[in-house]
Formats: structure tokens, sequence, C-alpha cells
């Protein structure tokens, strides 16, 4: 059989064997030009461009998804079907400048071709052991991490709410060993959590006891007992619930996303160190928004000079594909034992070459100084365009996670703009525009978001 040649069984359909040899990447991939490897599979431009369907088919796609799909999300009424950088294309052929990026997920865009080229390498040796053996690429994303942070150890995970409960378990193990208590019995111990006002750390039962809305939490009472809210910002607030022999770990997103794209104040990020060393507790860091080059600095807290025990990370990390970590120092990763916590798909071989790649790619200083330069065209672009609009309120952000503040729902601004060709989500109270685009949106698409975004802010209210 000719290398890269598809098995066919016996009795196969012509069209069936047509349609699966369609789908195997040849094993010469790896040794080709990422560029040339796209272009091969989808023309000179390097996407996929498939025939426009039409308005009936996008909604029997959304009839079909209403019927099969369990309800949980609001989606809006467009059917993507494929991306090249910062945009996307839904099945009747619009055009959008994708500034959500997945939710901040999407850090190199649609269809990169090193990302490409890194998951074919690695799709056509191995996918998926476990963590029951050993495996090259987890270890050099591991490596990556830790030799580029704070940190002394990883933990991996598939998602950021799972990495925020490793982080909870790791705290509350810590907290046990420290106050000399057998982690093992039932010995009371410091076991409490705190978060501010306006946080999200995920929808899991344990993160999502740390998260601030209420109407995330109230259909699943009671929740997991144990956690303390402070303002967010106010270190006197902080001071009046970080306690010693309760408090275990204080969780703090270093500049909040869904809470509506606020940085953190220098003098609340020192003053929570201090507080968590006089009390003896940990400070964890969640940067799975903020973190990994989305703000200018490769972690959102480089901007501030304060380091924490523990960080989380997830969305961009491997571009698209589900990753989560846990970084931690040794004081924390010391305390943990084989059987303390495990996850069946995490850290598999497939995501986490893809994920170097991704590391790498961001992690070059000229890229992250692009990111900085971006955000400020950005955040600049937007008071241009906006900012005589007297519903605007603030525009504010580091690098590319910025909001826009309203005195109105951003909701109808974010369809209207949906409709001119922009993509973006909403923050906060439902009154923030957010944009979160990938991190090599471009110039021009940038001056076009702004544009748009003010012509839609004007027609849903005007001046």
């Amino acid at each position: 059989m000719a290398m890269g040649q598809m098995r066919v069984r016996p009795g196969a359909s012509h069209a069936t064997r047509r349609s699966r040899a369609a789908c195997v990447v040849p094993m010469a991939a790896v040794t080709v030009n990422p560029a040339s490897l796209l272009q091969s599979m989808f023309g000179k431009s390097g996407s996929a461009a498939p025939a426009a369907r039409t308005p009936a088919f996008t909604q029997q796609v959304i009839s079909d998804e209403q019927k099969y799909v369990l309800q949980t999300y609001g989606r809006a009424p467009v059917v993507i079907s494929h991306g090249k950088g910062a945009k996307m294309w839904d099945v009747e052929g619009k055009e959008y400048i994708d500034m959500a990026a997945g939710i901040a997920v999407n850090a190199l865009g649609h269809s990169d071709a090193r990302w490409y080229a890194a998951l074919a390498e690695q799709a056509e040796k191995l996918a998926h052991t476990s963590n029951l053996y050993h495996t090259q690429p987890q270890v050099e994303l591991a490596k990556r991490l830790v030799e580029n942070s704070f940190a002394d150890k990883a933990f991996f995970c598939n998602t950021g709410t799972e990495a925020n409960e490793g982080a909870i378990k790791f705290a509350r193990k810590w907290a046990r060993v420290q106050a000399g208590i057998d982690p093992y019995s039932e010995a009371p111990a410091p076991y409490e959590l705190v978060s501010f006002t306006n946080c999200f750390h995920g929808r899991t039962m344990g993160a999502l006891a740390l998260t601030y809305k209420e109407q995330y939490k109230t259909p699943f009472f009671p929740m997991m007992p144990g956690h303390r809210l402070a303002e967010y910002n106010d270190l006197e607030s902080a001071r009046s619930v970080i306690e010693k022999g309760k408090t275990a770990a204080v969780f703090v997103e270093p500049v909040q996303g869904e809470g509506g794209i606020t940085p953190s104040k220098l003098a609340f990020l020192k003053g929570l160190r201090e507080l968590c060393d006089e009390a003896g507790a940990l400070l964890v860091f969640d940067e799975v928004q903020c973190g990994l080059g989305r703000t200018g600095k490769l972690w959102g807290h480089e901007l501030y000079g304060v380091e924490p025990d523990i960080m989380t990370l997830a969305k961009p990390l491997a571009g698209g594909l589900p990753i989560g970590a846990v970084l931690l120092k040794q004081h924390v990763a010391d305390v943990m034992k084989p059987g303390d916590h495990g996850s069946t798909f995490a850290g598999n071989p497939l995501v986490c070459h893809v994920a170097c790649t991704v590391f790498d790619i961001i992690n070059a200083p000229t890229f992250l100084t692009s990111v900085e330069q971006k955000g400020h065209r950005l955040r600049e672009g937007l008071k241009r365009c906006m900012g005589s609009n007297p519903h605007v309120k603030d525009v504010r952000g580091v690098g590319l996670l910025v909001g826009v503040q309203l005195d109105i729902m951003a909701g109808p601004v974010v369809d209207v703009a949906r409709d001119m060709g922009v993509m973006a989500i909403t923050a906060g109270k439902g009154d923030v525009i957010r944009l979160v685009p990938p991190l090599v949106v471009t110039d021009a698409e940038i001056d076009q978001c702004c544009e748009v975004l003010g012509r839609a802010l004007n027609k849903v209210a005007p001046k």
C-alpha cells in the first residue's frame, strides 16, 4: 500500500471511499511547508471556501440545534462555516471580523498554518494515552510554562473551570498540611476561599461557588461551603474576610474579563499578596482569560510585578483545542501526592504538541509588543469612533482585552454590529461591549471594527 493511501474494507461504496479518503492527512504532510499544505487542501487562499448556502439552510441548522442540543446557550442566529485569521464566514457566505475569538480562545486566529501543521504532525503519531504513561509533548509544554513563569510545576486539565477546581483542591490540601493536620483525616482545618465582586471562575460546582453572578448559582443551591466575598479593588474589604486560621486561598483575576474588562489596581494586588502572606493563605491568579499574551505581556500579572502561589490558565493555550493548566510553586506542589487529583484526557499529546507551537509563537517578544500596540490602536479607535456618543461612559482594558462601558444594554449594539459584519460580545451586567480578537488581528481590521461599532451604537442610540 502506498504511503498515505487508505485501506478500504471490502464492499464499501465508491462514495464512502471518496468521503473517507478526503479526511486522511497524508503522512508526508509533516515534511512540507505549512502554507503549502493548506494550499494543497484548500486552494491558493489557504482557506476553505465552500459554496454559499441559502437562508433556508441556516434556518434548518438552527432548527435542528434547538431540537437536538440542550438549550443552555443563547446563540446568535448565524451558522459559522469557516475562518481565516481574524475573519469568519457564515454558511451563506457573509464575512465577519471576529472580535470575539471564541471568547478569547483563538489567539492565532482561524486556520493558522503553523497551528494546523502541528496538529497534523502529532495526529498521525499519537493522540491520547491517558496519564498512565509518559508522553514527550506534555513534558515539553510543562517545561515551557514553568521556565517562563513564577512556577515550579504544572498540572494539566481540559478547561478553565477545571483549572480552578484543581486550584481549589490544591489550596485546601495545602492549608491542611500547613496547619499540621493529617490531610486524610476529618479534622477541621483552614478551608475558606475568598473571591471578589464581578468575578468569574467557572460553572462547575467549586468554581461556581467562587463566581459572583447569583443567577449562575441559585438554580443549583446549595453551593460549596466556605466561600467569602469581598469588593474587587477594595483592599479594606479584602482585609475584612481574609483571616489567619480560616482562609486557605484568595482567588482573583488580575484583569476581570466577564465582569466587565476591569484591570486590578496595583495597590490592590500588592496588598492581597501581603494579606495572604500575613494570614498564611495562598494567592491564586485566575488568568484563564487575561493570560498568555492577551494583555501584551505573557502573563497578566506581569503588569503589576506581583507573583501568585498558583495560576490557572486555559482559553488560548492550544489555540482552539481544549486545554487547561494549573501552575504552582514548589511549596504547594509538595503537598500533592499520586491519586490526589487527575484527569483522563488532560495533557494528551495531541493538544500539548499544538499548545507548544501556540506558546512559542506568542512568547516571542515582537509578538507581545504587537499585541500591546494593537490594543492601543483599538482603544484609541473606539474613543474616536464612539466617544462622542453620550451613552459611552468608558473605554478601558489592556492589550487586546478591551471593554466599552455603556449606560445602556450592549446586546442591541452587538446585534447591529454583527449585521454590519463585526462579531463582538458583552460583559459586565450586559452593559459592556467586550472585544477580545485574535492576537493576529490586523490594523485594518481594528480600524474597520471601530468604525462599525460607532455606526452600530449611533443606530441603536442616536446622539
